[in-house]
């Protein structure tokens, strides 16, 4: 931070002995709204890279207490059977040790009852993600090799070529690339309670022309690019999320132009709101712990 502030003091004094004042401003009021944008896209991928490993954390638990619960479960079956098979043998029931059976048998089916709630819960989520992978591939079509519809740790994403989206080294989006936008926007806008976060990947040549900083500030640009050409095509803002990753997670090395290629990239992530579900999983087994 403290060499891009030195940077940005030499740069601009640099500046002020070429320029005029009155361009000098500008340029230093632009450096500044461009400073502001890379802040902002920077808090808010942090804010989705916490969200994104809570989330995961939470599944695993769940996953392990589901597991853990059916265990219960099963042993409660065994202990039921071998208790109604010592009852054959009994002429008569006691009062109290009738009440104790049906009290047992309450028990089991109450948490039969939690479990198979759990279980469609997880199954209505992975039907969720299923059905927007195929309406995705519906509507964008997977004609082009350019164009990836996949999930990644269960998040649905559309991964697109840079050649598809810019020119080199800009961050103006193409006339091919609307078509395309056109349609992952209409997708988006079927689902009202989805969210899509742009992911900006550049190669790791040095970025060295026009006023942005490095790579990592030009997937940023290229992000609030595609973020804003969705909002112009109807898709609500409070539903968007521009991020950029820079050169930093390639898919393969830099070291051929075909590679670099490849890590020139925009992956939109299509995010489901879930925080219901995880409510509903979490109520149930907290009923389920107090069961036990």
């Amino acid at each position: 931070m403290k060499r891009l502030l030195i940077f940005s003091a030499v740069a601009l004094l640099t500046l002020s002995a070429c320029v005029s004042k009155k361009e000098f401003l500008a340029l230093e009021e632009k450096q500044k709204n461009t400073q502001d944008l890379l802040n902002t896209a920077t808090v808010k991928l942090n804010k989705c890279l916490a969200d994104e490993a809570a989330a995961s954390a939470r599944i695993l638990e769940i996953n392990q207490r589901l597991q853990d619960a059916k265990a219960t479960l099963a042993d409660m079956k065994d202990s039921n059977k071998a208790l109604l098979e010592t009852s054959k043998g009994m002429t008569v029931l006691t009062t109290q040790g009738a009440k104790n059976l049906e009290k047992s048998l309450e028990s089991i089916k109450e948490k039969e009852l939690k479990i198979s709630r759990l279980q469609d819960a997880l199954t209505k989520k992975d039907s969720v993600t299923l059905a927007l992978v195929s309406s995705l591939k519906r509507e964008v079509g997977l004609n082009d090799e350019d164009i990836e519809i996949n999930v990644e740790k269960s998040v649905v994403f559309i991964s697109l070529s840079d050649k598809l989206l810019f020119q080199s080294g800009s961050y103006n989006i193409t006339s091919k690339a609307n078509t395309i936008l056109g349609k992952v926007a209409t997708v988006i806008n079927g689902k009202p309670n989805f969210e899509a976060m742009v992911e900006g990947h550049t190669d790791n040549v040095p970025y060295s022309s026009g006023v942005l900083i490095d790579n990592w500030d030009l997937s940023v640009k290229r992000s609030t690019a595609i973020v804003r050409a969705l909002q112009a095509l109807g898709v609500k803002p409070e539903q968007l999320i521009a991020a950029g990753r820079g050169d930093h997670i390639p898919l393969v090395t830099n070291d051929s132009p075909t590679n670099r290629a490849i890590n020139r990239r925009t992956k939109i992530y299509i995010l489901p709101k879930i925080d219901q579900f995880y409510e509903m999983i979490e109520t149930e087994m907290k009923n389920l712990s107090e069961v036990d």
